[in-house]
């Protein structure tokens, strides 16, 4: 996993674990879940995004893309929530989040490459069906963000949901489609046993909670797959998913989310049923 060069070089003298990590986002939830299964102390630096905080210099002498989680350990810095959690383990290995079996450790090792290449689909869908009522950018601000942001993708994606009323449907449908692929495979390698990656939980099953979760946020039809349901029922029976997930949303968020995103239907008619594969078909 690669090491970071930080820009800030006051993090070489950090003593302890800390975390740069947004309440949301997901791939800092991965982290959170994964120190609080392993029961270890860190220092919390939260960045907020909906605030552009992520756009700041000072910030991106941290994390030179922009992106959270940032995470330093005695002044060594990764980036990539993935690499982060499996460092973790590595090296903090009381309590280990790796199966035993070699056959499984391939499987946990091919799900965190999909759990990585699953975000943009989630990052889309996130801002279209729960993240549209955020106050938008003035032209003003949008233009501040645009140029103070080094990440050039994050800012045409920005830009894109801050100036357009919704995506494109060829983009909703894509992304539609490639998740429920990822559901139906893991729904169909769970229908045999209890965990992702075999009989124990793991750092696959850490990489995919947060997606499922969001997912059920923007009422997401989970009951199309019963085994990944199944898994999802006896994941929230986990300290960890109450403590590092659900109690960093704000007060009253989830229900917050739930209700816009049936009154966004009523009104509207946009839904995430609406779109790929979840769509409903055409009557004849």
């Amino acid at each position: 996993m690669p090491l970071i060069e930080p820009g800030d070089k006051s993090l070489k003298d950090l003593a302890g674990l800390h975390l740069w990590h947004g309440e949301l986002s997901s791939c800092s939830q991965r982290v959170r879940i994964t120190l609080e299964e392993k029961n270890l102390d860190w220092n919390s630096h939260i960045i907020s995004i909906p605030k552009n905080e992520h756009a700041t210099p000072e910030y991106q002498a941290i994390h030179p893309y922009g992106l959270v989680p940032a995470f330093v350990d005695n002044g060594v810095l990764l980036i990539e929530s993935c690499d982060i959690i499996t460092y973790l383990d590595e090296n903090y290995s009381k309590f280990s989040l790796q199966p035993n079996d070699t056959k499984d450790q391939i499987t946990m090792s091919n799900w965190l490459i999909l759990a990585d290449k699953a975000q943009a689909d989630l990052k889309l869908l996130s801002h279209e069906f729960l993240f549209r009522p955020r106050k938008k950018m003035s032209s003003e601000e949008l233009e501040a963000f645009s140029k103070n942001h080094n990440n050039q993708t994050l800012v045409t994606f920005i830009k894109e949901w801050q100036i357009g009323n919704i995506f494109s449907k060829e983009k909703l449908d894509d992304s539609v489609n490639r998740t429920d692929v990822y559901f139906s495979k893991l729904d169909t390698i769970l229908k045999n046993q209890k965990w992702i990656a075999g009989e124990k939980m793991s750092l696959a099953d850490i990489a995919w909670m947060p997606n499922i979760h969001r997912m059920s946020l923007m009422d997401w039809p989970l009951d199309r797959y019963l085994n990944l349901t199944r898994w999802f029922d006896q994941v929230k029976l986990h300290s960890s998913y109450q403590v590092a997930l659900v109690n960093w949303e704000n007060d009253g968020q989830a229900e917050g989310f739930r209700a816009y995103v049936k009154r966004r239907k009523i009104e509207t008619g946009i839904h995430v049923t609406e779109f790929g594969s979840l769509a409903k078909p055409a009557s004849l």
